[in-house]
């Protein structure tokens, strides 16, 4: 029977420093979900791509391990641990690991 994701709660630490020592075992999850909010943990080994797509809201795209290049707006541009990258609502984007990579992903709804 399948475990079912644990989402945090309110008033819940969740720990971003220990991400990187499990990216072998790991996998991309949503850590947190509301209806107007989705904080979600990408895990994304080397050479792995996202092809290119969009969401309604804004969104900011922070690594916490690795490096991975994000194209928007006609630029590629390489994110490495403790960068962030904002984009706009409705904002194409595509996503390629470059090395093993972490990515932290915040969603608002709009």
């Amino acid at each position: 029977m399948p475990v079912a994701t644990h989402h945090a709660r309110p008033n819940e630490i969740v720990d971003l420093k220990t991400w990187s020592q499990d990216l072998a075992v790991e996998k991309s999850k949503a850590v947190l979900r509301t209806k107007e909010l989705e904080i979600a943990r990408l895990v994304l080994p080397a050479g792995k791509s996202l092809k290119e797509h969009q969401v309604t809201g804004p969104i900011v795209l922070q690594c916490i391990e690795g490096s991975t290049d994000v194209t928007a707006m006609g630029v590629s541009q390489r994110l490495h641990p403790g960068q962030l990258l904002y984009l706009a609502p409705a904002e194409p984007h595509a996503l390629t690991a470059i090395t093993d990579s972490i990515i932290l992903l915040t969603i608002i709804f709009k």
